[in-house]
């Protein structure tokens, strides 16, 4: 834990000369979050404005990451689904959980001139000056000063939140610091990581020789013990093959070759291992309109800068603008070098050579995305903090104010030498049970250092469970409730730790928030704004089919299953597929308790579509025995398994396996049905 000397409390700044903007709230930060934020304050009567220290709103939903990371819609609700529906408009569907980054941009500039929201850019943070446990004003380097009752800070950075005096952490804690399994040092690190042995040396296998560029020279440590290593930055690509919207890749000033033989050595490798690899095991390409692209980190060698923004989250504004250009410029040499050297396959670049940087997109930043994608920087310490118990649902909270859904994910910390050979080390990717609430404790500060501050982006949480809920569209639900409370706090005259949470879970309600999650989809009753106004809810039951059911939350699963809603589910909210990869790597085991020994048909359960498997392995075993059936899912709904004597209690096990499959591989749930 880390509580950052509290540099800011100073005396009152001189406003001789100053600007002086008052306002009922403040909101530090003009990211997706915060647009939402001050539009739910402005729709409560309140006079807000933002203060953005860069020159765009949107955060990273208008700065490149527009394949948006969900977990699952159905936990979505508010001014968040309101924003994605908004874009659909401009798609002519829906919703829009794609778009170009254009497109968002413009949305959240129109939500802001809709409701009259003064927005002021080149913001940069400079002094808080507090009475008591109170922010009476905050100071710009510009000498603008904000004088507001209540503060949000919705800064990725928790900038705001720093020089106020509030306890934060950055980096990985330690397992043991909230019993947790996947927060610190990772012993092992599968995922995204080198397929061959490639050497880390300037002269290999001389280790006096030092290392080539991007390999850290720290020691591995001991598995889940805590560091100050942060998950890796990189920037979300919009890049087109359009040639009417076509421009061209060029590299960074300072681009040399020779900084890139970490990466040649790596195609030597895969070369002489005979490993056929493509573009796609470089980088992760989707596209997001038919011809805009957003492009992410994939696989051992990608556009995540490993390693290279461990002092981002604590260093000044200089320092951070040359980590922000030494990784724009790596991703740029990155590109460079995947369509010029020699070293990488013909096809490679070739295919690269194809993609370009488009002229409609970040005009000003010459196509290039305005926004670094700083996954995690600081993370508050408040009187709860969000932990992977949350994610597993191994402890729960009374007091919600939103859902989060997507996979305890960190992207790697370190490359590092370990064996003799380079090694990636920190990717987590563990999927949560179902969509879990975030406490309200987590985004206000403990009382005895704040009592009129909003912390919805950086949150307290601990370094895996942050991985989940740092989505875009989490970060505007916890917007949205903040801004929500502190209306209510500045209505009632009260710290923000203490207003009456009855008051604040009813009108988050009333404003289609989802604040709880059952096993059939959002929660029923009061935490549900459809079935409270009395409508028909996407969460209704279906009708209960007969026998044993076991939905796939109840199986164990070996490998990284994709949690998916784009098809309505026959059992639970939810179904789950393979992603069509890591043949052989994963499987589902349901093991149901029978309470009547008998005959019985076994029926697995999935969602058909054409891209499905035709060959789905289901082994079931029973009392030691086994038989292997092959389903065909493209068609089948229900596929019967066979009829199996099954004994009472916990004997008998249906494991469904994607080994040599040829398609996607789903599985929604299994049925025990008496045989009559």
């Amino acid at each position: 834990m880390k509580t950052p000397v509290v540099f800011a409390v100073l005396a009152l700044v001189s406003t001789a000369f100053a600007e002086v903007i008052e306002s009922d709230i403040c909101v530090y930060g003009g990211t997706s979050g915060g647009v939402i934020a001050a539009v739910q304050a402005k729709r409560m009567g309140k006079k807000v404005v933002i203060a953005e220290f860069g020159k765009h709103l949107g955060g990273l939903t208008s700065g490149g990451l527009t394949y948006t990371d969900i977990g699952n819609k159905a936990a979505v609700g508010g001014l968040s689904r309101d924003f994605y529906r908004a874009l659909g408009k401009v798609y002519g569907k829906e919703e829009a959980w794609t778009f170009a980054p254009g497109v968002a941009e413009r949305e959240f500039n129109r939500l802001v001139a809709d409701h009259g929201i003064p927005v002021r850019f080149k913001q940069r943070l400079s002094v808080v000056n507090k009475q008591g446990q109170r922010i009476t004003e905050i100071a710009m380097e510009d000498g603008t000063v904000y004088r507001a009752k209540m503060f949000i800070d919705a800064s990725y950075e928790g900038d705001l939140m720093a020089k106020v005096g509030v306890s934060y952490h950055y980096g990985r804690e330690a397992n043991s610091v909230y019993g947790e399994t996947l927060n610190g040092i990772c012993a092992r690190t599968p995922k995204h990581q080198f397929l061959v042995d490639v050497d880390p040396y300037v002269k290999p296998g001389d280790v006096r020789s030092g290392l080539l560029p991007f390999v850290q020279s720290t020691p591995f440590g001991n598995p889940g013990d805590g560091d100050r290593a942060v998950q890796a930055y990189n920037f979300r690509l919009c890049f087109t093959k359009n040639i009417d919207n076509w421009k061209p890749i060029d590299p960074p000033a300072n681009y040399d070759e020779k900084h890139f033989e970490l990466l040649g050595r790596y195609f030597d490798g895969l070369r002489a291992a005979n490993k056929k690899v493509t573009l796609h095991n470089f980088m992760k390409i989707d596209m997001v309109t038919k011809d805009k692209t957003d492009i992410n980190n994939n696989g051992g060698f990608s556009t995540d800068f490993i390693g290279m923004n461990h002092n981002y989250p604590e260093a000044d504004y200089a320092t951070r603008e040359k980590i922000w250009n030494e990784h724009l410029d790596y991703i740029k040499g990155f590109i460079t070098y995947l369509k010029t050297s020699p070293r990488v396959p013909d096809e490679i670049r070739k295919e690269m050579s194809l993609w370009g940087l488009t002229h409609d997109e970040f005009l000003d930043t010459g196509g290039w995305p305005q926004q670094m994608y700083v996954r995690e920087a600081r993370r508050m310490v408040s009187d709860y903090v969000m932990s992977e118990k949350n994610c597993r649902y191994q402890e729960t909270i009374d007091d919600s104010v939103g859902l989060a859904a997507y996979n305890m994910d960190s992207h790697n910390c370190r490359r590092i030498v370990r064996n003799g050979r380079v090694e990636n080390e920190g990717d987590v990717q563990v999927a949560p049970m179902k969509p879990y609430p975030m406490s309200y404790r987590s985004i206000v500060p403990k009382q005895s250092q704040c009592e009129n501050l909003f912390v919805p982006v950086c949150l307290a949480a601990s370094h895996i469970a942050y991985g989940s809920i740092r989505m875009e569209p989490v970060f505007m639900i916890l917007g949205q409730s903040s801004a929500t409370a502190a209306s209510m706090a500045i209505d009632e005259k009260l710290p923000v730790q203490r207003i009456n949470y009855d008051k604040l879970r009813a009108r988050l309600v009333a404003d289609g928030q989802i604040l709880l999650w059952t096993n059939t989809g959002p929660a029923r009753g009061a935490m549900n704004p459809e079935s409270a106004a009395g409508g028909t809810s996407s969460a209704s039951p279906r009708p209960k089919l007969p026998g044993i059911v076991l939905d796939d939350f109840d199986a164990q699963k070996k490998g990284d299953w994709v949690e998916s809603h784009s098809v309505t589910p026959k059992v639970g909210a939810g179904y789950i597929h393979d992603n069509n990869a890591e043949k052989g790597a994963m499987t589902v085991t349901f093991t149901p308790e029978i309470s009547d020994a008998g005959e019985y048909q076994l029926i697995l359960i999935s969602t058909p579509n054409p891209n499905r498997a035709s060959n789905v392995p289901v082994t079931i075993t029973v009392n030691g025995e086994s038989k292997t059936v092959r389903v065909d899912e493209k068609t089948a709904a229900f596929a019967l398994l066979g009829k199996f004597t099954l004994p009472k209690g916990k004997a008998a096990t249906i494991t469904v396996s994607n080994k040599d499959t040829d398609g996607y591989v789903v599985v929604d749930g299994l049925q025990c049905l008496p045989v009559k």
